[in-house]
């Protein structure tokens, strides 16, 4: 399977896309058209994420580099958006924190099971990362603060979920690991 294909490509854009948004997020300041610049690219990003993963799928592109690469850039791009939105005051530091730690969590968790198997996305992963990219882009969009609490409920059933999804996977890798030591004892009876 050749690395360089149309899924990978699209993943590599996503990197690509990442200090094109941060540089118009932060050359905004109060400018509208920089701020729906940031937001659009932030968009587009975000759907390279949905079409590659289903591409891959779809046309037997599925690679190691994409498995590596694809929660990189997904991290990196949710991960920039956060920690610009609070360097700019618009999203509290606690927000940007849970989900930097459960992220960071989930993925020593990857490396701390992957003797034993690989741990796929559940159905609750998939929403909360959904749910994410929608709470961002609508703190990124230049609404009135009459849209404060449609952020707001949005970002807090986002929070829910990644802390939930978060717990989840956890109880998951204790499973796994634990089958899989059991099994490494059986083998050597």
């Amino acid at each position: 399977m050749r690395t360089l294909n149309t899924a990978n490509l699209l993943t590599i854009s996503r990197l690509a896309l990442v200090p094109l948004f941060l540089l118009a997020l932060f050359l905004g300041g109060d400018g509208i058209g920089w701020r729906l610049l940031a937001t659009g690219l932030f968009a587009v990003a975000s759907l390279t994420d949905q079409i590659d993963g289903w591409v891959a799928r779809r046309y037997g592109m599925i690679t190691d580099f994409g498995k590596i690469a694809d929660p990189i850039a997904d991290k990196a791009l949710t991960g920039s958006a956060l920690v610009g939105l609070s360097l700019l005051g618009e999203l509290p530091w606690w927000v940007t924190i849970v989900i930097a730690a459960r992220e960071i969590g989930v993925t020593l968790l990857r490396f701390w099971v992957i003797r034993y198997g690989v741990i796929p996305a559940s159905r609750g992963g998939k929403a909360k990362t959904t749910l994410q990219l929608v709470a961002i882009g609508l703190f990124l969009l230049p609404l009135s603060g009459a849209f404060d609490p449609v952020r707001w409920s949005v970002m807090g059933i986002a929070l829910v979920l990644t802390v939930v999804t978060g717990v989840d996977y956890l109880v998951r890798a204790l499973r796994l690991r634990a089958a899989g030591r059991t099994g490494e004892k059986q083998g050597e009876s």
